[in-house]
């Protein structure tokens, strides 16, 4: 599933191809969004939002579509004269004169009004994004101490949308390898100095995952040290990358610095 720098990054691009310009063409497959198609067509996406692993596409008459890919769902973006040769199910097309956006496969979509978005039952539960600027690693090492977090193993925790939202199963090997910590960790066990350095690769390695994943210069791209690199060497420490299966999901760390 991708997780929030992924998601972020397809809302990105989204935006370039039919952000801020008048939709031509909408269609939902949904008999309950079909109503809308009418109210949409002539308006503007104003801005795409992320809050995790969920997309809200902000229209200029104020209605919000929300849409989470979950496991199957897959956004394209293609001319608008384009034949997509797919078996995968479309659900929504948002076209404007020259690109369309087809999101295809997904199940979670609904299209919310301003009291919508603030009574949705997933946006309700969101922890903050991991990649709002706004958020800062004091405010995350409040979280990780809190009430709430505190006693939780990291393994579980850090899967947690209502703990960080954006969060998912490379991220929570990435950082945890980062901070030198093992997934039976709990907040309440960290020194502040670990405490500390936990937060901030709960905020830097998501970011920079953004910012640089898929990108090819050397020594400035993210790249993955311990998920999906079991018996390879650890490249901090030397030892061999051991692979788990933690809270229903793979899991990778390095025994020689994750202690």
């Amino acid at each position: 599933m991708p997780e929030g720098p992924e998601i972020r990054r397809l809302a990105d691009r989204l935006e370039e191809a039919v952000g801020q310009q008048p939709l031509t063409d909408v269609w939902f497959a949904f008999p309950a969004l079909k109503t809308y198609e009418p109210a949409l067509e002539g308006q503007q996406i104003t801005d795409i939002e992320t809050r995790g692993k969920a997309m809200l596409t902000h229209f200029s008459n104020g209605l919000t579509l929300y849409s989470h890919n979950q496991l199957y769902g897959v956004w394209r973006i293609t001319d608008v004269d384009e034949k997509v040769d797919t078996r995968r199910v479309l659900r929504v097309k948002l076209a404007t004169g020259e690109k369309q956006a087809l999101l295809y496969s997904a199940s979670d979509i609904e299209l919310l009004n301003a009291e919508g978005l603030i009574q949705h039952p997933f946006l309700q539960r969101a922890g903050p994004d991991v990649l709002d600027p706004r958020l800062d690693e004091e405010q995350v090492a409040q979280r990780l101490l809190s009430t709430g977090f505190r006693r939780r193993r990291f393994s579980a925790l850090l899967l947690d949308q209502s703990f960080l939202a954006g969060l998912g199963n490379y991220l929570r090997a990435e950082v945890l390898w980062h901070a030198g910590l093992l997934a039976t960790h709990r907040g309440m066990d960290l020194t502040p100095p670990q405490c500390r350095v936990l937060s901030q690769a709960l905020i830097a390695v998501p970011r920079f995952s953004y910012q640089t994943r898929g990108t090819m210069e050397k020594g400035a791209a993210f790249r993955f040290e311990v998920f999906q690199r079991q018996g390879e060497r650890c490249r901090r420490c030397g030892e061999i990358i051991h692979k788990a299966t933690l809270a229903s999901r793979p899991y990778f760390w390095c025994p020689g610095c994750q202690k």
